[in-house]
């Protein structure tokens, strides 16, 4: 079943792809036309900023180049200072650790002499109230002594008189 196709068809198929093609020619060269005006643009765009551009690019460097030294040397600085800071507080530290381990000791000190004297004081205390205490009762009793001795004298001096009469008679 070979059947050929009459000439026309290849003629119409042959029209079309013609036009395909010629579409993509054009579309092409829309697209060729619309970058070559974008790349003028772009170049127009660079003209302009060119002037402003390069001096400030070269600013910049300039700057960088200016501020790169000091900015080591400033780092430099820090680091050093970094390091005697660090050996300041560790000798701050030291010297606070001395002191409070002496404030301590003293601390000490001071608590065995005032527990010593107040120790002191209440021996003291207690040595006064002895010494005080017992004169006081040799003297009270030599007292109680003596009004014991008097109320027997006083007692025989009543007994001899004659009773009184309890009833009133």
């Amino acid at each position: 079943m070979a059947s050929q196709l009459p000439p026309i068809y290849y003629i119409i198929f042959t029209a079309v792809t013609s036009l395909g093609v010629l579409l993509q020619a054009f579309v092409l060269l829309a697209m060729f036309l619309a970058v070559r005006r974008l790349a003028n643009r772009v170049h127009a765009i660079t003209d302009q900023l060119e002037p402003h551009l390069v001096p400030t690019v070269a600013t910049a460097r300039n700057l960088i180049e200016d501020v790169s030294p000091k900015l080591k040397v400033a780092t430099t600085n820090v680091v050093e200072a970094s390091h005697t800071l660090r050996r300041q507080a560790d000798h701050v530290t030291a010297t606070l650790d001395d002191l409070l381990a002496k404030t301590q000791t003293q601390a000490n000190r001071v608590d065995e002499i005032v527990t010593a004297s107040i120790d002191s004081a209440s021996h003291a205390t207690h040595a006064v109230q002895h010494a005080f205490s017992v004169p006081v009762r040799q003297a009270s009793a030599l007292f109680a002594g003596l009004k014991a001795g008097f109320d027997v004298l006083r007692a025989r001096n009543h007994s001899e008189r004659p009773p009184e009469d309890v009833y009133g008679e």
